[in-house]
Order: structure tokens, then C-alpha cells, then sequence
């Protein structure tokens, strides 16, 4: 039987024992649910013995309300719960000493997309840098990653570390956050009281999810509507570092992108002609949309939608993040007057061009702008960090 971290938590008596007596803080947002949906910080309210004194809301808040990058969210008080809600993406993103006063545990229950740039994962980091050397607990009720198990991306160039990337990890990583925090926890060597509860019954590479079980999906975000654009979206965010549209104002934002006037027929054949297997294990539409807001509001797109949802979809072939790069190499090639990429700021970085701190070096720039094609070698550049950390990984996978 398949159960979530939380589920763990609020079910097995001897976990209770040892948070009884203990003042207990938690960070979420919408998708911190069990699987009947009910809302975790409601759910350990109702717990005998237990006594919830704070929360902590991530970027998009709590209760999930603000919609696009850069809306920031205020502290609160909860109007039921009557405890402080503590915004981790307001007047600052790293906890502050009066954040941390008044409680012993935190209880971490974030659902994340398995993406470097998730920035959940970097809220955690900077949770755990904080606590470094304190008394404080922190506990993670492990989620599954609905991006599975499959690596792909380079590593982070700390020199391009911000908000959205901050340590130096591919795109897309294949851990738990669970797992995740036990290999920061190893790799900076932090003196952190760290518990992860894990999962019971879960099966990353198992099909059909891959690394979703059979449970509803909760937008974790408000443009992370669905599993498929979980799947896609280690490779799409790169949108966002560019003029392109990446769907935002759409029912299916980060699974469809393009411009007003692009050529996708001729961007597709380019594609194939560049790189085919990179194209593999999904299918992919030229399609149109008109954007309701953001980029390109009311003006006709020609676009691109990857479909992952379907019988076509293997997670072995599939490659988001080389199949997005391949694109903006293909509609450079193809539109070669294009203002591809976006100024800054973004995310809170002034200087650095947003598609530098989004892929973590500068070498996707300068690879999309080179006349060659060039594709094994930027393919063997991506496979040796690749390697690597699949290697590095190793001892702190759980499932």
C-alpha cells in the first residue's frame, strides 16, 4: 500500500511519541495534502498531543495565490489556526532569527518536480543552512518525484547560483526532496538534526507514473497544472530566460511555447535534421494559442506542445531539457534576426542574463549561437555531468 510521508506520520504511533511535547513548525503550500486531500497542517492540528505553533509558506504562498515569478507574499496569521504564517518568498527568502524562535521541529511537506530551479528546493537549503548546528529538528515527509528518476541537465557553475539554482546539481535530478536533503546535508557537511519519513510502496520507475503513483495531482504551483508538465518542465522553464512565450496566460503553460510568427514546420525539420533523437519519447504538435496574459497577451502564437500523456511516452527516450535546448538552437538557425534572450532581472539577479542562472553556466547561450551545429559535442558535455551524478547520487537514494 502506497503512502505519503505525511500519511506516515499521522498513522504510525511511534513516530507520534516523538514529536509529542515538542512545539512543531511547518512549511508547505496547496499540493501538502494527503491523498484525500485534505490539507496536512489541518490534518496534524487534529493530532492528539501535537501542538503546531507556526508555518512557513514558499514561494507562490501558502495557500498557493500568487500566480506568476516575483509576486512575493506577506507574513500572515492563520484565521483559523490563529498561528503566524511566515512568508519564505516576502521581504526576504532565507528564514530570519526571529523566524526560527518559538519551535522545536519543522515539519517540511513540499511537493516537489524533481528541477534544480524548483525553487522548493532551494527554500529547503536554505532552511537546513540556517539550522546548521542548532538543536532545532527538521523532518521531511518525503513526496514522489513526478519527474522520476532520469537525469539530465549539466551541473550548476556555482559562479551562476541564485534563487532558482543553488547547488551545483543537474536540471533534473532525479531524487526525492527527501533524498535530496540527505545529499546536502552529506555534501556541505551540515550539523543538522535531519529526519526524513519516507514513503511506503513507492516505485519511481514504475509504469504507468514513472514516479507519480496513483494519487490526484494538486497544483504545487499555479502554473504546474499537471503531471505531464512536470515531465516537461526541466526543460521548458528555459522559456522563461528567454523572449519566447513558455505558455503562461494558457490552460497548459510549460508544455506549449513559441512567438507570434515563427516558423514551426521549418523550426521542426530543422530539428530533425540537427538532432531526431533528442525528439524521441513524447510527441510534438505545432499548435497556436493566444495568451490571456504575460508574454505576447491577446497576439496569436505559433507554438510547440509536447505530449507526454500518452502511450508514446518513455521516460528513458524522453529529453526535455535537450529537446528545449535543440529548439532554441533550431529557431536561432531558422529566425536568425530573433531577439531570443531575455534582460534581467529575474528572480531577484540584476546583472546575469536570466537563460545563464535558469541552465547554470554559460555554455547553452553560446551553444544556441554557434553556427555549427555542434550537437555530440554539447551531447557529451551534458553526458559527463550526467555520469557523474549518477554516481554521486548513489548512497542516498531510498526507494
Amino acid at each position: 500500500m502506497f503512502q505519503l510521508g505525511i500519511e506516515r506520520l499521522l498513522s504510525e504511533p511511534d513516530l507520534h511519541k516523538k514529536l509529542f511535547e515538542k512545539r512543531l513548525a511547518f512549511l508547505g503550500h496547496p499540493a501538502s495534502t494527503i491523498q484525500k486531500l485534505e490539507h496536512s497542517l489541518d490534518c496534524l492540528n487534529r493530532v492528539k498531543g501535537f501542538k503546531v505553533v507556526a508555518a512557513f509558506g514558499p514561494q507562490h504562498g501558502m495557500r498557493g495565490e500568487k500566480q506568476d515569478n516575483m509576486i512575493e507574499s506577506a507574513d500572515y496569521v492563520d484565521p483559523i489556526l490563529r498561528i503566524p504564517v511566515h512568508s519564505l518568498y516576502g521581504e526576504v527568502r532565507k528564514p530570519t532569527a526571529e523566524m526560527l524562535k518559538g519551535w522545536d521541529v519543522l515539519l517540511i511537506d513540499l511537493q516537489d518536480v524533481g528541477c534544480r530551479i524548483y525553487t522548493f528546493l532551494t527554500t529547503l537549503i536554505y532552511m537546513m543552512d540556517a539550522l546548521d548546528g542548532s538543536s532545532q529538528e527538521i523532518w521531511i515527509l518525503d513526496r514522489p518525484n513526478p519527474a522520476g528518476r532520469e537525469i539530465e541537465g549539466h551541473r550548476l557553475d556555482m559562479k551562476f547560483a541564485s534563487f532558482v539554482g543553488a547547488v551545483p546539481i543537474p536540471m533534473r535530478h532525479g531524487l526525492t526532496l527527501g533524498e535530496a536533503a540527505l545529499w546536502y546535508k552529506a555534501y556541505k557537511n551540515l550539523k543538522v538534526n535531519l529526519h526524513v519519513v519516507g514513503m511506503n510502496g513507492y516505485q519511481p520507475t514504475a509504469a504507468p507514473g514513472y514516479g507519480w503513483p496513483n494519487v490526484s495531482w494538486v497544483n504545487p504551483s499555479p502554473n504546474m497544472p499537471r503531471l505531464s508538465t512536470a515531465r516537461a518542465y526541466c526543460g521548458t522553464v528555459l522559456f522563461e530566460g528567454t523572449n519566447l512565450s513558455e505558455g503562461r496566460g494558457t490552460t497548459i503553460p510549460l508544455e506549449i511555447f513559441g512567438a507570434p510568427g515563427m516558423d514551426i514546420p521549418k523550426i521542426l525539420k530543422e530539428m530533425q535534421t540537427l538532432a531526431a533523437k533528442w525528439m524521441e519519447g513524447c510527441l510534438l504538435r505545432p499548435a497556436f494559442f493566444e495568451p490571456t496574459f504575460h508574454k505576447f497577451k491577446g497576439e496569436l502564437v505559433s507554438a510547440l506542445q509536447i505530449h507526454s500523456d500518452g502511450p508514446y511516452y518513455s521516460p528513458e527516450a524522453f529529453k526535455p531539457y535537450r529537446l528545449v535546448t535543440l529548439f532554441l538552437k533550431a529557431a536561432h538557425r531558422i529566425h536568425g534576426d530573433l531577439d531570443l534572450w531575455r534582460k534581467p532581472p529575474y528572480e531577484y539577479e540584476t546583472k546575469l542574463m536570466p537563460i545563464d542562472i535558469l541552465s547554470g553556466h554559460s555554455q547553452l547561450r553560446a551553444w544556441v549561437e554557434d553556427s555549427r551545429p555542434a550537437c555530440d559535442e554539447w551531447n557529451e558535455s551534458l553526458l559527463k555531468d550526467e555520469r557523474s551524478w549518477e554516481q554521486e547520487r548513489k548512497p542516498f537514494l531510498l526507494y
